[in-house]
């Protein structure tokens, strides 16, 4: 049972279908293949990496960018989906997996392990801080247009919040081979932007 994939034709059809709504920009599909693609790269670093990929499937299958539990449902649809085809150990940690994409804080996880593979789903949904300027603009261009709800002085307040607190950490990514490869770009883009709203 653990060899057989957990996500299969059938499911990645379903999840396809819903990161392809009109209003997602940058939550879509290509988010979800540059995730799935770093994955592969990292691949020999995971420890359950077909727990990975499910994480990455899921993490932003339910998405309003009105709500604040969209992580949360996306873990109980991951949960209603892959039941009956995981173990309940091995749904708990694709569910701990998804429910940190909220924050991007590290999940309670007693297992060095799962914690190990859940560092690894956290920076690649954060890989794009780090990517080329062109690449992290057209970035912040999409995520903008999913909140294009949002009144602009209300959305430069609520960005530029949410920039900061990354900048604030001690790191932005949590294992040491992002960190090398996306750290010193990601603080360079998160300052030009915080610039850019500041400067509005």
């Amino acid at each position: 049972m653990e060899n057989e994939p957990l996500i299969d034709e059938t499911l990645k059809s379903e999840l396809s279908a819903l990161y392809r709504a009109e209003d997602r920009h940058y939550h879509n599909l290509a988010h979800i293949e540059t995730m799935l693609a770093l994955a592969e790269k990292y691949r020999s670093l995971l420890h359950d990496p077909g727990a990975v990929e499910a994480a990455i499937w899921f993490h932003d299958a339910v998405y309003d960018s009105r709500a604040k539990d969209n992580e949360a449902k996306s873990a109980s649809l991951a949960a209603k989906k892959l039941s009956g085809r995981i173990s309940p150990d091995r749904l708990a940690r694709v569910a701990a997996m998804i429910n940190a994409t909220a924050t991007h804080q590290l999940p309670l996880l007693d297992d060095e392990k799962a914690a190990s593979d859940a560092a690894f789903v956290l920076d690649m949904d954060l890989a794009i801080l780090g990517a080329g300027p062109d690449a992290f603009d057209a970035y912040e261009t999409a995520v903008r247009r999913e909140y294009g709800w949002v009144e602009e002085p209300m959305w430069r307040a609520g960005r530029a919040a949410v920039l900061k607190s990354f900048l604030a950490r001690p790191h932005i990514f949590h294992t040491a081979e992002f960190r090398q490869r996306f750290e010193p770009r990601a603080k360079q883009n998160l300052e030009r932007s915080l610039a850019a709203l500041k400067a509005g």
